[in-house]
């Protein structure tokens, strides 16, 4: 369907009409001068008239398509398309991602390979994102502080590359601002449909870092109808070669179970631990039988302008009667 948004600039299209027709010629005052040399070869080029009189009806008329043409690209035409139909199902879910500095340890493997935390959550969060078909999906990095990286989208591949471009210490690398990273979220989700609101929060640590604390936050969240899912990533035993021999470590000794649980259980969720990538896709894998809820249909209906045809026209007419002009003005 064929719209103008400015249908108001069709009332410029008269001006140079009215601007003609209210012009006055000019008088002249010179007196006649008698050129019976000029008079005979006047009346010798009777052809050559004709010709001027059509090569001037033919610039007219191209002035006159060239002067529509801009006056149809200023009321900005457009073609609407059809209705197309949104996804009908799926939540709204943000991705809280710890990137601090302890996300570092290389505690996990991938086909034999010693990775860090961060490499093994790109690894299944991404596989997870993928897989969430007809969901909004948004993501949300925290060190030292929280900031959203990806806001809600259907765009889930754009949201994989933007997760996998992340970096140990975008966010700061000497804290964890789990409290501030959960406020951010409960903001960002305040908008859409009370049953739809889901965090997946991801960390190795505790918070230390950040002005809200995270059962104050976890208290906001229950209040706007957030369901948060906790999910503690990192080995509970790890060997370490020294001087001594091999030494036994617990590099998850940092992660803060007790206020993960607390934040699922006040808020409906529920709270997971990773130790190694296979559990932690076993757990993702869960989160993705999270049954879709109807939401209200949505359709939107593409917009295509097409100012630039009638534009392109009239600077190719003007073109093309700027080079007759002035090869009138070379013979003349």
């Amino acid at each position: 369907m064929l719209d103008l948004l400015w249908p108001w600039a069709l009332a410029l299209t008269p001006l140079p009409f009215i601007y003609r027709w209210l012009r006055s010629p000019a008088e002249l005052s010179m007196r006649a001068l008698r050129a019976p040399l000029l008079a005979s070869a006047a009346l010798n080029a009777g052809t050559s008239l004709k010709t001027t009189t059509w090569q001037r009806h033919l610039l007219l008329a191209m002035l006159t398509i060239c002067w529509l043409s801009t006056v149809a690209a200023l009321t900005r035409p457009v073609w609407i398309g059809e209705p197309v139909a949104m996804p009908t199902n799926g939540r709204d879910i943000l991705l809280a991602v710890d990137i601090s500095g302890s996300m570092q340890q290389e505690d996990m493997e991938i086909n034999g390979r010693q990775v860090n935390r961060l490499v093994a959550v790109k690894a299944v969060v991404g596989d997870f994102v993928i897989k969430r078909e007809g969901d909004r999906l948004g993501l949300i990095l925290f060190g030292e502080k929280a900031y959203l990286q990806t806001p809600l989208t259907f765009d889930r591949k754009t949201m994989q590359v933007l997760l996998n471009e992340a970096q140990l210490g975008f966010a700061g690398s000497n804290g964890t601002a789990i409290g501030d990273a959960i406020g951010l979220a409960v903001k960002r989700l305040q908008d859409r449909p009370e049953n739809h609101r889901v965090v997946i929060l991801l960390t190795d640590g505790a918070n230390n870092a950040g002005e809200l604390d995270p059962m104050e936050a976890a208290d906001l969240a229950k209040r706007a109808k957030v369901k948060i899912y906790t999910i503690g990533i990192g080995a509970e035993m790890q060997e370490t070669w020294g001087l001594f021999g091999n030494r036994v470590t617990n590099p998850s000794a940092d992660l803060d179970e007790t206020a993960l649980q607390g934040i699922a259980d006040t808020t409906g969720g529920l709270f997971f631990r990773a130790r190694d990538p296979q559990e932690l896709m076993a757990i993702y894998a869960e989160l993705n039988r999270l049954e879709a809820i109807e939401q209200e249909a949505e359709t939107i209906r593409p917009v295509a302008t097409l100012f630039h045809w009638p534009l392109g026209l009239a600077f190719a007419l003007s073109l093309i009667v700027a080079l007759l002009s002035s090869r009138r003005s070379a013979h003349a």
